[in-house]
């Protein structure tokens, strides 16, 4: 692109932003805090899911001394089910950060706000610009396809080798009079009219500087390197009954899932039985002998990275001490406690059966 095309890009961008952008909470305020949030929110989550989260995290956690102040386990419990717990995890040790180090306010500076825990290289940008208006363009998906078509680009989005490419192009396009409105008309433009399949060309406001909508080879762009199929793992939970109560485990706070409650279970050996699998692993870890009673349930869940399908079953404590192997912490609770706790999703696939049953006794 010419330096005139890139102004006449510009201009055309914004433009129709300032019309047709979609009324977001997170637009809607100045606050650095809240921007930040909405943020870490939307990476790798769609905007549809976060509305659904935004409001009410703001409500309970209004600002940085707030959110810094809080148990992790509320915060997590505000989180679940939004997914990638590890942003949860690292903004509220982003928050303490702050509140300990910085006097309580959000940096308005690059270099500070990277690095605060969690803080990479697309928040950082999107904060700096969108909050303190600093010169910071911003790469997510919705940009790189949006690049990729405009100049059609060959390297793959889903390929960090190709980061630099992209991020080359966002740079050379950014509006520094406006970055953070431009920003969020790169990614908006994205989201609305530059969709992955069926993109809506022919009302779109940078068209005329499009090369792939000129060439008619939108479908081509962007190109994606094909992902190796996801591995599924076989797995069992077990449903522990003792008395009124059963029992839950605490992940530890580092890795996937860190520091939700789950289920204890396992994965199944080759050639093993799912009953005798949910004896044995639990005895792994927790040191209880168990003997499973009734079969529940089957749960499929996708990560991003791997698959598993999980068989539950309501086991009969029969004896032993509680020993961890993998888990941090353990409750023996009753069905009426789960809501205290954060679970992962794939728990909750099968945690409604258990306080539905609750529900039909006390009918």
């Amino acid at each position: 692109m010419t330096s005139k095309e890139i102004t006449l890009f510009r201009e055309n961008l914004l433009t129709w932003f300032e019309t047709y952008h979609r009324k977001l909470p997170w637009r809607e305020t100045e606050d650095p805090y809240r921007i930040w949030v909405s943020e870490v929110m939307l990476q790798q989550t769609q905007v549809k899911k976060v509305l659904e989260y935004y409001q009410k995290f703001v409500s309970k956690f209004p600002d940085v001394k707030s959110l810094a102040a809080a148990p992790l386990q509320d915060l997590l419990k505000t989180w679940e089910g939004l997914g990638y717990y590890a942003r949860a995890r690292n903004l509220h040790k982003a928050a303490q950060v702050v509140i300990r180090d910085l006097k309580g306010k959000v940096p308005a500076d690059y270099a500070a706000f990277r690095e605060l825990p969690g803080v990479g290289e697309y928040i950082a940008a999107a904060v700096q610009s969108i909050a303190f208006n600093h010169s910071y363009a911003v790469v997510d998906g919705n940009v790189k396809r949006v690049i990729a078509r405009l100049f059609l680009i060959n390297a793959p989005i889903n390929q960090s080798a190709s980061g630099k490419v992209f991020q080359e192009k966002a740079d050379l396009l950014l509006d520094h009079t406006a970055p953070g409105i431009f920003n969020q008309a790169m990614m908006e433009l994205g989201a609305t009219l530059c969709r992955p399949q069926s993109p809506t060309c022919v009302i779109c406001p940078v068209n005329t500087g499009c090369r792939a909508f000129q060439t008619a080879r939108q479908a081509e762009f962007p190109v994606r390197r094909k992902s190796k199929p996801l591995p599924e793992y076989h797995i069992v939970a077990g449903v522990i009954h003792k008395s009124d109560r059963i029992l839950i485990t605490q992940r530890k706070l580092e890795g996937l899932l860190g520091g939700l409650w789950e289920f204890p279970g396992g994965k199944i050996w080759e050639k093993e039985a799912a009953e005798q699998a949910c004896s044995r692993a639990i005895r792994e870890e927790t040191n209880l002998l168990v003997e499973p009673i009734e079969y529940l349930t089957r749960v499929k869940h996708t990560y991003t990275h791997f698959k598993i399908v999980m068989d539950v079953f309501h086991c009969h404590y029969r004896s032993g001490e509680v020993v961890l192997n993998e888990a941090v912490d353990y409750r023996w609770i009753t069905v009426d406690q789960i809501d205290q706790f954060p679970f992962p999703r794939s728990n909750h696939k099968f945690i409604s059966l258990l306080t539905q049953g609750k529900e039909d006794s006390n009918e």
